[in-house]
């Protein structure tokens, strides 16, 4: 896992990674910035960040599993349900047994949740270019890219 580095090449890699400089910090810091502002625009709707994530999920596809919703959120199932029933009581969504599998459990949008599509994805959107502004669509895609890289090399 760790390459063998030479004195100098250590003392670099240190100045990189120790906080405020390290990558790691410093994606944390830009992930809790991110989310306290998102937070202003989800709470006149009474969501937090977490919900937005769920909604995303069946939007995209409803009616999935619950195992499903967490494996493409990477949580563990308690943190899950507690927010699947929050949501639940909020209206915008319910759950099912799923016919062919009692054990499933299937989460479906109401009439709420997915109205809700028509109004938050303008407010991602909007931080999102807040965020990214100044960078060209190939630098944005760029930056995903190397996200999506650090996390596959991580998993």
């Amino acid at each position: 896992m760790n390459p063998i580095l030479s004195d100098s090449q250590l003392t670099q890699r240190w100045q990189d990674v120790k906080a405020p400089h390290g990558i790691g910090y410093r994606i944390k810091l830009l992930s809790q910035l991110m989310g306290r502002e998102f937070q202003e625009y989800l709470e006149p709707h009474g969501l937090t960040p977490f919900h937005w994530l769920v909604l995303c999920c069946l939007w995209e596809q409803d009616g999935l599993a619950t195992c499903e919703v967490s494996d493409r959120l990477r949580q563990v199932g308690g943190t899950l349900t507690g927010v699947l029933d929050r949501m639940e009581e909020r209206g915008l969504l319910e759950r099912h047994r799923d016919p062919q599998d009692r054990r499933i459990w299937r989460i479906w949008l109401t009439e709420e949740g997915r109205r809700l599509e028509d109004i938050l994805p303008n407010y991602a959107t909007a931080l999102y270019e807040k965020a990214l502004q100044g960078r060209s669509d190939a630098e944005r895609r760029l930056l995903s890219e190397w996200i999506d890289q650090m996390i596959a090399n991580l998993s």
